[in-house]
């Protein structure tokens, strides 16, 4: 059921706060959250029964033929309290509360390929069949998140998908506090593996032990198994082969040398062959070029020092 189904028109169509979703999505803490528009919080369309008599047609004998009856079905308010439930237990960070499709930048051609890819990937999201997830490769600051973001928020709020997000290394951290409650790494990660579409940040990132590549190795082969879309971001290269780089020489600062070392790595050296195997399987591959530039260092560099924002509150926009 898509918005349309929803019921937006006289309940919250014409609403100049939430545009006529029904729904905001603000920053709470570290996390986005979604709630309910005051505009749409006393449904005109079920009265706040939750619930309405929708009539159907059926055939229950060839003598009789057709025939049409009522039964009780959800309302659209319903619905829309489930899906912004549904959708604040995605734990998407509070920074991203404002990421939609709309308000993503791209520079150029090459920049725009992420966003047609993960747009063109949520709004043709089969709930009932098989699903290509997505990984976007790219420098930092580039709006990789920002993509994942838009792309979850649409999935759950519009469409009512189950969907979660985990930044790798969070992951890896949640984890060892487990084993420290007695709690083994599988049930952190079952969870994980049976969410409908699973979206991993910074994938590759870590120091690369034993442990973060077993971890990432049983969450991946279980959703590969279960044939279940995850979408990824990562810094590196997913280039198969190295290629020649210049060597790490001259004036460089500390920073900029281990900049130049990441550049070179490639993703399937930092996950290894079975799990890079499987990525080629389970995703459309999107790297963006070496030379794109980071935008919230831009923005910073951009600004008059000492100049701060006041405060925002942060809310989807169209």
């Amino acid at each position: 059921m898509d918005r349309a189904d929803m019921g937006t028109k006289g309940s919250g169509g014409a609403c100049g706060v939430c545009g006529g979703r029904t729904y905001l999505i603000e920053r709470q803490g570290d996390r986005a959250h979604a709630r309910i528009c005051e505009c749409s919080v006393e449904c005109q369309v079920c009265g706040g029964r939750g619930h309405n008599l929708v009539e159907q047609e059926a055939t229950f004998s060839k003598k009789v033929g057709p025939r049409k009856y009522e039964v009780l079905a959800p309302c659209a308010c319903t619905l829309r309290i489930r899906r912004v439930a549904r959708y604040n237990e995605v734990g998407l960070p509070g920074v991203l509360a404002h990421a939609t499709f709309e308000n993503y930048r791209p520079i150029d051609d090459a920049h725009n390929r992420p966003k047609t890819v993960a747009q063109h990937f949520a709004h043709h999201f089969d709930k009932k069949g098989s699903n290509k997830g997505f990984i976007l490769s790219g420098p930092v600051g580039t709006g990789k998140t920002h993509l994942l973001a838009a792309t979850l928020a649409h999935l759950v709020l519009e469409m009512g998908v189950q969907a979660r997000y985990v930044e790798i290394s969070l992951l890896y951290a949640t984890i060892r506090r487990g084993f420290q409650e007695g709690k083994s790494g599988g049930e952190i990660i079952g969870p994980l593996s049976e969410v409908e579409v699973l979206a991993i940040d910074e994938l590759g990132k870590g120091r690369g032990s034993q442990f973060e590549l077993e971890t990432m190795d049983e969450l991946i082969a279980r959703r590969y198994n279960a044939n279940r879309t995850t979408l990824f971001a990562t810094n590196y290269s997913l280039e198969p082969e190295r290629k020649i780089t210049r060597a790490v020489s001259g004036y460089q600062s500390t920073e900029d040398a281990k900049n130049v070392l990441r550049d070179a790595e490639l993703l399937r050296e930092r996950v290894g062959e079975r799990i890079y195997s499987r990525l080629c399987e389970m995703c459309t591959f999107v790297e963006l070029p070496k030379d794109t530039p980071d935008h919230r260092r831009a923005r910073q560099q951009g600004e008059p020092r000492g100049h701060h924002h006041a405060p925002v509150k942060m809310r989807a926009h169209r």
